[in-house]
């Protein structure tokens, strides 16, 4: 984004602009993370007020800055755009330039996979587009402004995901960012505690179609009987399946995990046998999306297949680590019994390594059921497949005690809050034969265990 300080003063319906002629060229919430030309953003909330950061901001390269009518003492001599509140100011800048932007938007959003699937989606097109993501978590309703106010004037494909913990955000994100394409990857459990059932988590996601182009399409996961519902209760929408079942426009088969990523074959919308340097059927699944995708942009067969051999995902999914002899598979960004299940599937059937170990941690945000849903973990679990189990955090004491069943004291480790049971138990007992596949939601940390100094 290159605009002058007047422009942005027009789509806010302000007038007599002081500096009209300054030239922002980006947009900043963080005075650590602010580059020369930014608008920075000030909230004022009960802990922190932004509006102390402003001169800082302007003393590392900040070109304007918002400021609230009702905050005293602005600094004077300097580009300022006063306003009432400065979320909604954000977002009705990012709705104004989404309006003349002349990008493709795609919106992604799911319980499980946004990630993935933008990344896998980002690095298909890379190579034939200019394609701009939603970089980290930016996803929600500062996120997503954000990310598209951040969008270069000659980007041609913008990639956002659309995250939520209750009813009307996505209908929100959507109506700002208009796509042309939409993605819902499944369904999962994440946010039951807010929405209830996953017939509520279904209705959430689905509120992404509210805002699609009217010619555009939804791509979504047609193994989900949920959607299936949904999709079917809504005229006029404009569909394409993908999954593991035949009656599915896209489906895959033939999944073989390497250590170098997954080998599958295609059939329907696209056939033929493709590789990504991804592991788990589950980001295969991910991968069908970003086909079905770049095949209604354009893409050829040929062009898919090489852009996906480049794809690179976001650390922290099912992401391959070799510290000395040891190989981890680091899925520790986050869990829910659905991503649970498939990352434990693939180290069941896995060739790569002979001996298989589980490294969890707790599941958040599941609600009433979370006992129930930790317990339920251990119908996956083989014990004629896996050796080594270890558990981290409160909640997986549930799935330790229905563990203990199945595995003796030297094979099955448990600890409500210390790495160290963990880290010593790998230390002495994993070797060059062991695959360890390490999962929990993001605030167990669990990435800490891989990071130990006592496994360098």
């Amino acid at each position: 984004m290159k605009k002058k300080l007047q422009q942005l003063a027009t789509w806010l319906t302000i007038e007599n602009q002081a500096f009209p002629d300054t030239v922002v060229t980006g947009i900043s919430i963080d005075t650590r993370t602010i580059s020369k030309g930014d608008l920075f953003i000030p909230f004022r909330g009960e802990a922190v007020n932004g509006h102390r950061f402003v001169e800082q901001a302007f003393e590392k390269g900040a070109a304007a800055s918002l400021w609230m009518k009702d905050e005293p003492n602005p600094p004077e001599n300097l580009p300022l755009i006063f306003v009432d509140d400065p979320e909604q100011a954000l977002q009705k800048m990012a709705e104004c330039y989404r309006n003349e932007h002349k990008a493709t938007f795609i919106g992604i959003t799911g319980s499980n996979g946004k990630t993935s699937s933008k990344d896998i989606l980002a690095g298909t097109l890379s190579p034939y587009f200019k394609v701009q993501k939603t970089i980290g978590n930016f996803n929600n309703q500062l996120g997503l402004p954000i990310t598209i106010l951040q969008l270069d004037e000659d980007t041609e494909i913008s990639v956002l995901e659309m995250g939520m913990s209750g009813f009307g955000e996505i209908e929100f994100l959507t109506k700002l960012a208009r796509p042309h394409y939409v993605i819902i990857t499944n369904i999962g459990e994440a946010h039951m505690q807010d929405l209830g059932s996953r017939e509520g988590i279904a209705k959430a996601k689905f509120e992404i179609v509210k805002g699609l182009n009217e010619e555009g399409l939804l791509f979504f996961d047609g193994d989900e009987p949920l959607l299936q519902s949904l999709v079917a209760r809504t005229p006029n929408l404009k569909t394409q399946s993908f999954g593991f079942t035949r009656s599915q426009d896209l489906v895959a088969s033939n999944i073989v995990a390497t250590a170098q990523g997954s080998s599958f074959h295609v059939e329907g919308a696209i056939n033929g046998d493709f590789f990504i340097s991804v592991l788990g059927e589950h980001q295969v699944k991910n991968t069908l999306n970003a086909m079905l995708v770049s095949r209604a942009l354009g893409l050829t067969d040929d062009q898919i297949r090489e852009a996906l051999k480049q794809v690179v995902l976001t650390d922290m999914r099912m992401q391959l680590i070799s510290v000395g002899e040891l190989l981890f598979i680091n899925d520790a960004y986050n869990a829910a019994p659905t991503s649970m299940h498939a990352a434990i599937q693939f180290i069941e059937q896995t060739t790569i390594r002979k001996e298989k170990w589980l490294v969890l941690g707790d599941m958040l945000e599941l609600g009433n059921d979370e006992q129930s849903m930790h317990e339920e973990v251990a119908a996956y679990i083989d014990n004629q497949k896996i050796s080594y189990v270890c558990l981290y955090g409160p909640r997986m004491k549930w799935l330790y005690e229905k563990l203990q069943t199945k595995f003796d004291a030297a094979h099955l480790v448990y600890s409500e809050q210390d790495y160290d049971p963990i880290i010593n138990k790998i230390k002495l007992n994993a070797t060059s034969e062991s695959i360890i596949l390490v999962k929990g939601s993001r605030g167990m940390q669990l990435e800490k265990i891989i990071q130990s100094n006592e496994l360098a």
